[in-house]
């Protein structure tokens, strides 16, 4: 029963995915004719894809996402990663000050200072640069994942730790050496930080509108409004929009299921 009640939640979830995928590779008269039916020969047409490609730099607009996703996700994970083993390890004064702090990210949103945000983008004369998306992007994931991290940095055994430094590692090597055990929650933190940074139309739309600079989401918005009675050229930017990340998903789910089924009694 448990399963049952399982896929069929699946199906309705994938049911307006895969709906928008297969209608996009129809004709018009197909789309409106049979809206649910699968394409076949004398339906499918790729029309849509074409004017996609030919109406908007969607290969740019590929790139700069997935330049501003993979290094955001980078950075956090750099970052995060460090300072969850020191708030893990080490005792210091303030450190507890200091996870709370890091905490309240968590609590309030980001958007919040985008007019600050925005302010400090000009100053350093970073607006429509990817910089400053993925400035941005780094900040507002880092506080998420100090918290996951450091739990399970404590769950590592402090027995590696010893035998590592009777056998010379330094502080540095010790971090890399275990930095393995985690990789689950590693994988938790990528998922949670990859589809809001993909996703996002707010920090694109105010720090980086320019051409050169626009992400898929942003690019694809732009173009339904230009397109908003071609259904074809509409349901193909959605779907070039919606797979990336649905791949970038499929590729990390099995960390994201081990990193929460782990740290589900920490």
């Amino acid at each position: 029963m448990i399963h049952a009640v399982l896929l069929s939640y699946t199906a309705l979830a994938l049911f307006p995915t895969l709906l928008m995928f297969f209608n996009s590779v129809k004709s018009r008269d197909a789309i409106f004719g049979s809206p649910l039916a699968l394409p076949t020969p004398s339906t499918l047409d790729f029309v849509g894809y074409q004017t996609v490609f030919s109406s908007a730099r969607f290969d740019l607009y590929f790139l700069n996402s997935l330049l501003v996703t993979l290094s955001s996700l980078s950075l956090i994970l750099l970052f995060s990663s460090m300072a969850a083993w020191v708030l893990a390890r080490y005792s210091f004064r303030g450190s507890v000050l200091l996870g709370l702090y890091l905490s309240l990210g968590i609590m309030v949103p980001i958007r919040l200072g985008t007019i600050s945000l925005l302010e400090m983008m000009v100053a350093l004369k970073l607006t429509n640069t990817l910089w400053a998306l993925i400035l941005v992007y780094t900040a507002s994931g880092i506080p998420l994942a100090v918290f996951i991290l450091t739990q399970f940095f404590k769950a590592v055994p402090r027995e590696l730790e010893d035998a590592a430094r009777m056998d010379g590692a330094s502080e540095y090597r010790i971090f890399w050496l275990l930095l393995p055990l985690i990789r689950p929650a590693l994988g938790t933190v990528a998922v949670f930080n990859m589809i809001p940074i993909w996703n996002d139309l707010w920090f694109p739309l105010i720090l980086a509108p320019a051409e050169r600079t626009k992400t898929v989401v942003l690019g694809a918005q732009i173009f339904l409004g230009q397109f908003i009675n071609d259904w074809n050229a509409i349901l193909a930017a959605l779907t070039l929009a919606v797979l990336p990340i649905m791949v970038l998903y499929i590729i990390f789910s099995r960390q994201l299921i081990r990193g929460l089924t782990q740290g589900a009694v920490k």
